[in-house]
């Protein structure tokens, strides 16, 4: 399946002098970290070669770099289209991950979303964020915007 990532020049750098591209915590800003670290759990429970390295994030389409958002203004970067296998990458929605960077909780109602806020859902803020991998679920709920 083929897959397209964003990388900063100098990670592109290091991934030609070792021979292969790897998630570098150093690029990760320190209030992430633990976001970071569950999804580097998720991929443990859901990918069975993942070696427990930090994530590359990879797009499902070639992404327009026209578009901000990718590199901060002024910093060179790459764009590489990789071929993988389905069953090495673990998809996720890309806006429902910033409610995990966020250390929200993930409502897919208004309803729903209240209920938690008033410690009457049993579900906890952590389970939500599962949701992240089932973006038909997430599309289907009005409330969801990502």
């Amino acid at each position: 399946m083929k897959f397209w990532t964003v990388q900063h020049i100098d990670s592109w750098n290091i991934a030609k002098e070792k021979g292969y591209l790897e998630g570098n915590p150093d690029y990760i800003f320190e209030e992430f970290l633990d976001s970071y670290r569950w999804m580097m759990e998720q991929m443990t429970k859901r990918l069975v070669n993942y070696q427990g390295n930090f994530p590359i994030w990879l797009w499902l389409k070639k992404p327009d770099l026209r578009k901000s958002g990718h590199l901060n203004k002024k910093e060179r970067g790459v764009l590489l289209e990789v071929e993988l296998n389905k069953d090495e990458v673990l998809i996720s929605d890309f806006m429902a991950w910033h409610i995990v960077l966020c250390n929200d909780f993930l409502a897919l109602t208004e309803a729903e979303d209240d209920l938690f806020e008033a410690g009457k859902l049993p579900m906890t803020k952590e389970e939500s964020w599962t949701r992240i991998f089932d973006y038909k679920e997430l599309k289907k709920n009005e409330y969801w915007e990502g």
